[in-house]
C-alpha cells in the first residue's frame, strides 16, 4: 500500500515585520483536497507537525472571500476537518519521522513561513526523499518555504537548481500580506538557487521536476494531487 506522509505547520501565528502576531495555520482547500484524493486512492496517510501539537486551520482559509462565497462549500470544509478531529489531534511528532514514506506532502498555509522554514529536522526528511528516485516529495503555496532549511550533507542548498513554484510574489502583493511580511516566498527560493516558475496569480499551476511537485498557490493543491497519483501510476 502506498504510504503518504501530509506534513501541517503547527504554528498559530506569524511574526509580521512590524512585530505583530497574524493569525494563521494550515489552509485548509491545501490539507481537505489531497487528503480526499489521497484517501480515495487508498492510500495511507499519515499526519505529522511539529512536537505533534494539534494543528490549527487559518481562519482566512475558510472565509467566503477564499472560497467565492460559497457558504455551502466552507461548511463542507469546516465538516470535513471536524470528522477528522480525533486524527488531528494525535499527529505524529515531525522531530520523530523517519522517512519511510512513499509520498511526503507539505500543506501550505502562512504557518511554514514561521515554523516549517527554520525548523531543525525537516531537511533531513525531505533531503531522504528527494534523494530517492522512487519517492515523492510535494509541497503547495507556502508549503515550500520548508525547503529553506534543507541541505546536502556537503551543506549545499538540497533545491539549488530544481524547477519548482509556490506562493508568488503577486499573490503575495494581492493578499495585501507583502509589504509587512518579515520575507517573501519566492525571493526566498529564487536567492537560495531555486529555479522558481510562476504562472499569473491564482492560476492553477502545478511544476514537476523528477520526483519533485509543487503547486503555486491554494487552488493548485487538488492538481498537485493529481499529478502524485499520476507519477505514482507511471
Amino acid at each position: 500500500m502506498t504510504s503518504v506522509l501530509m506534513i501541517l505547520t503547527g504554528a498559530k501565528t506569524w511574526t509580521m515585520k512590524n512585530g505583530l502576531a497574524h493569525p494563521t495555520g494550515y489552509w485548509a482547500h491545501e490539507f481537505i483536497r489531497p487528503h480526499q484524493l489521497f484517501i480515495e486512492a487508498g492510500f495511507e496517510v499519515s499526519i505529522a507537525t511539529p512536537n505533534g501539537v494539534t494543528p490549527t486551520v487559518d481562519p482566512l482559509s475558510l472565509s467566503l472571500g477564499y472560497n467565492n462565497n460559497d457558504a455551502a462549500d466552507v461548511a463542507g470544509q469546516e465538516a470535513y476537518i471536524q470528522n477528522l478531529s480525533d486524527v488531528l489531534s494525535s499527529t505524529l511528532i515531525l522531530e520523530d519521522v523517519q522517512p519511510n514514506y512513499d509520498v511526503v506532502f507539505i500543506v501550505g498555509g502562512h504557518g511554514p513561513m514561521q515554523d516549517l522554514a527554520v525548523h531543525p529536522t525537516i531537511g533531513t526528511l525531505l533531503a531522504a526523499t528527494l534523494d530517492n528516485p522512487k519517492k515523492i516529495l510535494s509541497s503547495v503555496c507556502h508549503g515550500p518555504a520548508s525547503f529553506i532549511s534543507a541541505h546536502k550533507a556537503d551543506g549545499s542548498w538540497l533545491f539549488t537548481g530544481r524547477k519548482l513554484t509556490g506562493f508568488s510574489n503577486e499573490e503575495e502583493n494581492q493578499a495585501t500580506f507583502a509589504g509587512n511580511a518579515p520575507w517573501l516566498l519566492e525571493d526566498r527560493l529564487r536567492l537560495s538557487g531555486a529555479h522558481y516558475i510562476s504562472e499569473p496569480a491564482w492560476s492553477a499551476h502545478v511544476v514537476e521536476d523528477g520526483n519533485l511537485i509543487t503547486g503555486q498557490n491554494q487552488v493548485s493543491a487538488e492538481a498537485a494531487a493529481l499529478a502524485i497519483l499520476k507519477k505514482l501510476k507511471s
